[in-house]
C-alpha cells in the first residue's frame, strides 16, 4: 500500500483541485476493468476529478465525446467484464507529432494533468514521450493561438503512471501482467478438455497458444499440464531436437501414456533463427512415428473470458497504487509503472522497464538464449528450470538408496497432487526410492506406505482433492507406531503437504524427536490449504482455487438481481478462522463488507454497514453483496446477519443469504496451485536432497537441527524454508491462524471501492525501485 510524501496529509484532500484521465491501449486484457474501476474510485476519494478517455490514444486525439467524466457509478458492475470497457484502440494519428499534439490541447482545456495509462510496452513507451516533449507541445499550441500563455503554465507538467496490461506477461519488471492469469485459466480449460479427448484415441495434440516474443504462456501452460514438449521463443531446441522429441514421445508411449501433450508459443524458432510451426512439428510426429496428431490453435479465446480472482485483485490493487504515485508526482519524478513483486505493489522507472524489455528482444536477436531467460526475470527462470528437471531428464542409472516419504494432511485441497507429483518425479531424477503415504498419519502409524512411480503420478496435475488420500489425525497419539514403521520402511526424509495440521503434525514430530531417534529425520512441511493459514507462507496451495470459486459464485449471485428489485446477498466462506478468502474474494467480487475474524466489529458496525446499503439502494446500484468468514464471531453468526439486514431493509432491499460450504474445497485446480504445487514439490525434494548429504552421519541419516524441518513458503517475494519451531512464536495456536498476515493491509482498498468514508492506511510508502531482479517467485 502506498502513502503520501507527507504522512500528516489527509488522503480524502490529496486529489482536490487535480484532474485524472484513465485509458486502456493496445491488446485488451482481461482485468483492465478492474483497474479502471479502481482508478476510477480512488481517485474520487481522494477528491479528484477522474476522466475515461475512451478508445485509447485515438479518443485523446479526437477529444470530444470521447474524453468525458466518470463517477461513482459509471464502473458499477464492471468487475466481472472481461475486455476493456471504455475501448482499446491502435493509434496512428498518436504516433505523429501534430496527433499528440490535438492530444495535448484536449488535456489542457480540462485541465487534466494526470494520465493513467494501462496498456502493454508499446502504449507505455508512447506515454513517456507524449510526457518528454509536453512542454514543446504546449509550446506550439501557445504559439498557434490554440491556449493561452495562462492554461500552458497551469498545465505546465504532465504526470504519467502506467499499469502493464498484456496477456503474454512479456513486461519486464512485474512478475504478473494485468491478464496473464486469465489467459492461462483459457488455456487449461481447453488442456483439460482436449486430455480427456486425446486419451480416448491414444492421441498427440499440439496446443499453438499466444507469445510472439514471450513463451510465459507456453511455458507456464506446460509446468500446469505436464506437457511432453514445449516450444518457447527466448529458448529454442537444441540442434537435433526432432530426434530428441520423438524418442521422448515414443518413450512416454511405452511407459503406458495414451496421450501426449506439445505446447508451441506462436513465436517458436530454431537456433538459427527460423520459426517452428505447428504444422512442422505435426507432420514430423506423423511421420516419424505414425501417431494421430491433432493441432489446436487456440488465439484469441485466450483474451477472452470474465477475469480470474487474481487479474481482479491485481487491477484493483495497481489502481489504488497508480493513483498514489500520480498525485505524489513530482516534475522530477520519472514516469513510473505500478507493479507486482511478491505480494508487493511497487514502483518502477517506465523507461528502466522498456529498456530490460527490449534487451530480452536483442538477446534473442544475438542468439544470447541463457540471458534472455536471465533477463526475463527470476520467476521465468525458476519455472523454465523446473521445466527443464521434471520434462528433460530421464531417471539415473545409479540409485541413491534414499527412502523419501510423501503424505497428505489435513482437509483435501486443490493443488495437492501437483506437488505430489513434482516432489514424485523430481525425487526419482535423484535417484530416490519414493513411498507413497495413505490417509496422513494414520496412514503412517498403520503402515500404508508403497512405492509410487514415475507413471502412477501421471496426469495428477489437473486432478483435484487428493489422491493419496488425507486425514486430519495429529501424530501425537501414534508416536510409537509412526517411529516404528519409519525405521520399517527406512523413511529417510518426510514431505508433509497439507493445511495447519500438517504444521502442527509436523511441531510434533520434531518434539518427538528427543524420545525417538527415529523422526531425526529432514522433514518438510508443504503449505496446502484453501484457508490460507499456514505459518511461514503468504500463500497456500488450494486457496487461489478456492478463491476463484467463491468469486465466480459471487458473480452469478450478483447476476440473478439483474432487472428485479434492489436485493443484497449474504455469503458465508470457509477459511476457519481466517479471513483471507472472505477478504480476497470481498475484492474480486465487489462487496460491500467483508466481516472476518482478525478484523473485530460490533453491532455499530454492523448498523454502519446498513446504512451504508441503504444509502446505495437510492443510486443506480441496486445490489449488494455482504461477505462473512465463517468463523468471523461466534454470536453475529450468518443467520443473525441476514435477519438483523432483512430487518432494517424492509421496504427498501430484500436479502438472500448463501451458504457455499464444500464447493470451495473441490474442483480442478487454477493455473497457479498447478504451477505453485508443482514448484513447491520440486524445491523440496531438492532441498531434502542437499539436507540428507549435511545429515550423513557414519552411514546412517541423523537430523536433530531445527532448520533440518522446515515449512517452505512464499515470503515476499521469494520461496524460503523456514524451520517449524521457530515460526511457532508467529503462531495463534488456539485459533489456528499466523498472528502477522500481509494481507490484512489491503482490506482497506475493499472498503474505498465500496465507497466507505475510511482513511487510507499510509503508513507504508512505496518507493520508486529499480527493475534489476525485480521478478519473484509469484510469476505463477
Amino acid at each position: 500500500m502506498s502513502s503520501d510524501l507527507h504522512p500528516t496529509l489527509d488522503p480524502t484532500k490529496m486529489g482536490l483541485g487535480r484532474s485524472i484521465a484513465v485509458l486502456t491501449s493496445g491488446g485488451d486484457a482481461q482485468g483492465m476493468n478492474a483497474a479502471v474501476r479502481a482508478t476510477v474510485r480512488v481517485g474520487l476519494y481522494t477528491g479528484a476529478k477522474v476522466y475515461f478517455v475512451h478508445e485509447g490514444y485515438q479518443g485523446l486525439v479526437d477529444g470530444g465525446d470521447n474524453i468525458h467524466l466518470a463517477t461513482w457509478e459509471s464502473v458499477s458492475m464492471m468487475l466481472q467484464l472481461g475486455g476493456t470497457v471504455i475501448g482499446s484502440a491502435r493509434s496512428k494519428d498518436f504516433r505523429a507529432r501534430e496527433g499528440r499534439r490535438k492530444a495535448a490541447f484536449n488535456l489542457v482545456k480540462l485541465g487534466i494533468t494526470n494520465l493513467c495509462v494501462i496498456g502493454g510496452d508499446g502504449s507505455l513507451t508512447g506515454a513517456d514521450a507524449f510526457r518528454s516533449e509536453w512542454s514543446g507541445l504546449l509550446g506550439d499550441l501557445v504559439t498557434a493561438g490554440s491556449i493561452s500563455e495562462a492554461e500552458a503554465k497551469q498545465s505546465s507538467h504532465l504526470n504519467i503512471v502506467g499499469m502493464v496490461g498484456s496477456i503474454d506477461n512479456d513486461f519486464c519488471g512485474t512478475d504478473m501482467t494485468i491478464g496473464t492469469d486469465s489467459a492461462l485459466h483459457r488455456i487449461i480449460e481447453v488442456v483439460d478438455a482436449i486430455t480427456t479427448t486425446a486419451q480416448s484415441h491414444q492421441r498427440t495434440f499440439i496446443l499453438e497458444v499466444m507469445g510472439r516474443h514471450c513463451g510465459y504462456l507456453a511455458l507456464v501452460s506446460a509446468l500446469s499440464c505436464g506437457a511432453d514438449w514445449v516450444f518457447i521463443p527466448e529458448m529454442p531446441p537444441d540442434d537435433g531436437w526432432e530426434d530428441h522429441l520423438c524418442r521422448r514421445l515414443a518413450d512416454q508411449r511405452a511407459r503406458g501414456s495414451r496421450l501426449n501433450v506439445i505446447i508451441v508459443a506462436e513465436g517458436a524458432m530454431s537456433r538459427d533463427g527460423q520459426p517452428i510451426t505447428s504444422d512442422q512439428i505435426k507432420e514430423l510426429v506423423t511421420d516419424r512415428l505414425g501417431f494421430d496428431t491433432r493441432i489446436t490453435v487456440l488465439g484469441h479465446v485466450q483474451r477472452g473470458g470474465t477475469p480470474s480472482a487474481f487479474d481482479r485483485i491485481l487491477g484493483s490493487r495497481m489502481g489504488v497504487e497508480a493513483v498514489m504515485a500520480l498525485l505524489e508526482a513530482t516534475p522530477d519524478t520519472p514516469a513510473c509503472v505500478v507493479s507486482l513483486s511478491g505480494n508487493q505493489a511497487v514502483r518502477l522507472p517506465l523507461m528502466e522497464c522498456v529498456q530490460v524489455t527490449k534487451d530480452v528482444t536483442a538477446a534473442m536477436a544475438e542468439g544470447r538464449f541463457e540471458d534472455a531467460i536471465k533477463l526475463r526475470g527470476t520467476s521465468f527462470e525458476n519455472n523454465w528450470k523446473t521445466y527443464k528437471l521434471l520434462a528433460h531428464i530421464n531417471p539415473p542409472d545409479v540409485k541413491s538408496n534414499i527412502n523419501v516419504a510423501i503424505m497428505n494432511i489435513g482437509a483435501p485441497c486443490a493443488g495437492m497432487n501437483a506437488a505430489v507429483r513434482s516432489a514424485v518425479r523430481m525425487g526419482i531424477i535423484q535417484g530416490h526410492t519414493m513411498l507413497a503415504v495413505h490417509d496422513g498419519f494414520d496412514g503412517l502409524a498403520h503402515g500404508q506406505v508403497e512405492p509410487i512411480t514415475w507413471t502412477s503420478v501421471t496426469g495428477w496435475t489437473g486432478k483435484g482433492g487428493s489422491m493419496l488420500g488425507t486425514k486430519r489425525s495429529l501424530p501425537g497419539k501414534m508416536l510409537e507406531e509412526i517411529s516404528q514403521n519409519i525405521a520399517k520402511f527406512n523413511i529417510h526424509a518426510l514431505v508433509i503437504i497439507g493445511g495447519f495440521e500438517a504444521f502442527v503434525g509436523g511441531l510434533e514430530l520434531v518434539q518427538a524427536r528427543e524420545k525417538y531417534e527415529e523422526m531425526c529425520i529432514p522433514m518438510v512441511v508443504i503449505p496446502a490449504t484453501v484457508s490460507n493459514n499456514v505459518p511461514g507462507s503468504d500463500f497456500s496451495i488450494g486457496a487461489d482455487t478456492a478463491l476463484n470459486t467463491i468469486t465466480a459464485t459471487c458473480d452469478r449471485i450478483k447476476q440473478s438481481a439483474a432487472g428485479t428489485k434492489r436485493r443484497v446477498f449474504i455469503v458465508e466462506t470457509m477459511g476457519g478462522y481466517c479471513g483471507y478468502l472472505a477478504t480476497m474474494a470481498g475484492l474480486a467480487a465487489g462487496a460491500d463488507a467483508a466481516y472476518i475474524y482478525e478484523d473485530k466489529f460490533n453491532i455499530k458496525d454492523l448498523e454502519l454497514n446498513v446504512e451504508h446499503l441503504v444509502e446505495k439502494m437510492k443510486t443506480t446500484v441496486k445490489r449488494g453483496l455482504i461477505l462473512r468468514n465463517e468463523n468471523s464471531n461466534a454470536n453475529y453468526t450468518t443467520d443473525f446477519i441476514f435477519n438483523l439486514y432483512s430487518e432494517e431493509g424492509k421496504g427498501i432491499f430484500d436479502c438472500r443469504k448463501n451458504v457455499l460450504g464444500h464447493m470451495q474445497q473441490g474442483g480442478t485446480p487454477t493455473p497457479f496451485d498447478r504451477n505453485f504445487g508443482t514448484k513447491m514439490g520440486a524445491k523440496t525434494v531438492l532441498w531434502l536432497t542437499d539436507k540428507l548429504k549435511e545429515c550423513y552421519r557414519h552411514g546412517r541419516i541423523f537430523a536433530n537441527t531445527p532448520d533440518s524441518a522446515c515449512v517452505l513458503g512464499m515470503r515476499k517475494r521469494a520461496l524460503t524454508f523456514q524451520p517449524l519451531t521457530e515460526l511457532k512464536a508467529d503462531t495463534d495456536l488456539e485459533h489456528r491462524i499466523p498472528k502477522t498476515q500481509w494481507w490484512l493491509k489491503i482490506r482497506p482498498i475493499m472498503k474505498i471501492l465500496a465507497k466507505y468514508d475510511i482513511k487510507l492506511d499510509t503508513s507504508e510508502h512505496t518507493d520508486m525501485e529499480h527493475v534489476i531482479n525485480k521478478r519473484g517467485d509469484l510469476g505463477k
